[in-house]
């Protein structure tokens, strides 16, 4: 797929939680770059992001987390996507091209995630009289108004952004194969639902590993 992307970083780890479509963006980039790493399992729905313990690491008691061997750590999953990317195809060097893959990712954390990832929580992780569930018509309003302007971008190429597969892919990728989960019907959407397969096709692809509590 790419080259080996950031050089010089040893082994890295990553704190995640595998249900997480946010750890998972980071751990199918590491599949796809090849790289060696090492993953602690951290349950953020029991808990474990708010132990003393992983506080210390991030403050903000969120996974992913990706602590080097030189002991430097970097959260927010895009935010490290673009650091592991760095000097791989996924990541464009061409300035305007960058900037597009940039465009997609911050769509992917303000339009998107709050609403696919959301919903999708609300349905897999809490029970059925949650008084949360209430959210959900407006949730799945708002993840189709931005499943439909994908659709919209997708109609019109093979990837999120001209040039090929990129980091925008894996990103939005992530919640978006699962929408379902949420009561997000992907029916409607056929552009979206052909580039779901070309990324499942690219090289180095793992699934999503899913376990409902």
């Amino acid at each position: 797929m790419s080259d080996a992307g950031a050089v010089g970083i040893g082994v890295p780890t990553v704190y995640g939680m595998s249900a997480s479509g946010n750890c998972y963006k980071v751990r199918l980039l590491l599949e796809q770059l090849g790289r060696d790493y090492r993953w602690i399992e951290v349950d953020s729905s029991r808990g474990q992001t708010r132990t003393p313990e992983y506080l210390a690491r991030n403050a903000n008691g969120k996974v992913p987390l990706l602590e080097l061997d030189d002991g430097r750590r970097l959260a927010e999953s895009n935010a490290i996507l673009c650091f592991l990317a760095e000097g791989s195809a996924l990541l464009p060097a061409d300035a305007w091209r960058r900037a597009q893959v940039l465009q997609w990712l911050f769509f992917e954390q303000y339009s998107h995630e709050p609403y696919v990832a959301v919903a999708r929580f609300i349905c897999g992780w809490l029970p059925a009289d949650h008084p949360r569930r209430a959210e959900l018509p407006r949730l799945r309003e708002r993840a189709h108004h931005a499943l439909a302007l994908m659709e919209r971008e997708l109609a019109a190429r093979d990837f999120m952004v001209d040039g090929g597969y990129s980091v925008a892919d894996i990103a939005l990728y992530a919640y978006t194969h699962d929408a379902p989960r949420g009561g997000v019907d992907l029916d409607g959407y056929p552009a979206l639902r052909a580039w779901i397969a070309r990324v499942e096709a690219t090289p180095g692809f793992v699934p999503l590993r899913v376990e409902l509590p």
